[in-house]
């Protein structure tokens, strides 16, 4: 028999809770390459026991009638209605920050993070406080779709253990990293570590309680986080190079954000964010840079060469970057590049805003802002991104900078999955009939709210984390 949404919705289990062992019939989408979209309905996905994707039949092929017939005279048939596409993957998130979101935008950088950022963030010493926040940031980015995230935790070993758990317990996918700063003259005294043995053995401290965690089972990785450059000293830095070449763990940082941490970098070492991480050490194929709005032609080689990847921030970079990151150099470079909201620097946590938004900032990037410059020296010709870029680099791109087989459909991916619906109550998509592939996805990426994301999965099991009109 086929499972088929019975209507509204109810209280309680639901025949969609659980899609392991099934075989699923919807109509998916995704976009396995930047640029190109990839419409397959009707197709079908076998879901394993283990949670990932085990075989993909197109319709109207003779391994798809099979496969149909065999599941619906098993009870393995599950018809999906809506549109399905992959988990969304946000490779930049300040958690401690979400109780900032939307506060203090209107400070230039180094101001917000004295006057905002690390006064709050020093609150995390409180575990149950950090426990309340993170349980309901985690809850939050999962219902809006977002079911990887890569995670700076604050400077406080257990606070960044909660952070751990609350990903673990609500099954999202995430790498998580406690902050490491050690700079007297960049750090206040309040928030920073008192020495490099200290920011050291912290760091070692949350990887293991993530490795001894009973119910992980690879939800939570974890990740060596110097918070940028300006907040660490050499030595610390130097440790962190050599704990990466350790453990082979992720890096995650700020790279060339402003003008102001771009000068201090180029004032401090002599040369660029991302010359100064190659040299302690810091910049390999796990490396994932926040921004980078000012690195060079130079600096996208080195990083191409070294396997890193950016994290493109375009709302946040709108409020503190003073520039926009060429998107499309980099991506033209080979550059490994996926998005991320960077909460709270951006004051929205979804990612729908942020593909949107990267749409938008390539635009402007390629016309120019100045009005009274002639239009042929206003913008950058040639940096313009289409919507399906922004959707692979938030999907299957965020995978691959993470090398984590998310964000596509395809047999050994995890199932991670968001089912919109357009005619949801309280949503705002609307569709008139007469839509193409790429309009239809597009329509829904543009205009979809959280209340058309109706379901959320990771690894097949819904995350429970979706709203439930009545």
């Amino acid at each position: 028999m086929t499972d088929q949404w019975p209507g509204p919705y109810r209280s309680g289990p639901h025949p969609w809770a659980d899609l392991r062992n099934c075989v699923l019939s919807g109509d998916w989408f995704h976009a396995p390459v930047a640029g190109r979209l990839e419409r397959m309905a009707g197709g079908l996905l076998e879901i394993g026991a283990d949670g990932r994707i085990a075989a993909v039949c197109h319709a109207g092929s003779e391994e798809h009638r099979t496969l149909a017939r065999e599941a619906a005279q098993a009870g393995r048939l599950v018809t999906l209605d809506g549109l399905m596409i992959p988990g969304l993957v946000d490779l930049h998130v300040h958690a401690p920050q979400y109780p900032q979101l939307g506060k203090g935008l209107d400070q230039p950088l180094e101001v917000w993070l004295q006057r905002y950022t690390f006064p709050l963030e020093a609150r995390y010493a409180d575990r149950l406080f950090a426990r309340s926040v993170y349980r309901r940031l985690v809850a939050d980015l999962l219902a809006g779709g977002t079911t990887t995230a890569l995670y700076f935790a604050s400077r406080h070993v257990e606070a960044t253990c909660e952070l751990a758990d609350a990903c673990i317990e609500a099954r999202q996918r995430a790498l998580v990293g406690r902050v490491v700063m050690d700079n007297p003259d960049q750090c206040p005294d309040f928030y920073r570590d008192a020495s490099v043995a200290e920011g050291v053995a912290a760091t070692r401290a949350v990887a293991a309680h993530i490795a001894a965690h009973p119910a992980n089972a690879g939800w939570v990785r974890p990740v060596i986080t110097p918070r940028f450059l300006p907040s660490c000293t050499d030595d610390m830095l130097h440790a962190l190079g050599d704990l990466a070449g350790e453990c082979g763990c992720h890096v995650q940082t700020h790279c060339a954000e402003s003008d102001w941490a771009r000068d201090y970098g180029q004032a401090r070492f002599g040369h660029s964010d991302m010359e100064a991480l190659d040299r302690f050490g810091l910049l390999t194929r796990h490396t994932v840079l926040a921004h980078g709005n000012f690195i060079t032609a130079s600096d996208m080689d080195l990083l191409a060469r070294r396997g890193g990847a950016v994290a493109h921030c375009p709302l946040s970079n709108a409020w503190f970057a003073n520039a926009v990151f060429p998107l499309r150099v980099a991506l033209d470079k080979g550059v490994r590049v996926g998005l991320g909201t960077d909460i709270a620097g951006g004051p929205s946590a979804s990612m729908m805003g942020t593909m949107r938004m990267t749409v938008a900032a390539s635009r402007m990037l390629r016309d120019g802002v100045d009005p009274d410059r002639p239009a042929a020296e206003r913008g950058r010709p040639g940096s313009a991104v289409d919507m399906m870029t922004a959707f692979h680099l938030a999907t299957a791109g965020g995978g691959d900078a993470l090398d984590l087989p998310v964000g596509r459909f395809a047999p050994g991916q995890h199932f991670d999955a968001l089912r919109i619906d357009p005619d949801a109550p309280l949503g705002t998509m609307r569709l008139w009939g007469d839509e193409s592939d790429e309009d239809l996805l597009a329509t829904a990426l543009y205009t979809a709210s959280r209340a058309n994301i109706t379901h959320v999965w990771t690894d097949g099991q819904q995350t429970g984390q979706g709203p439930r009109p009545a």
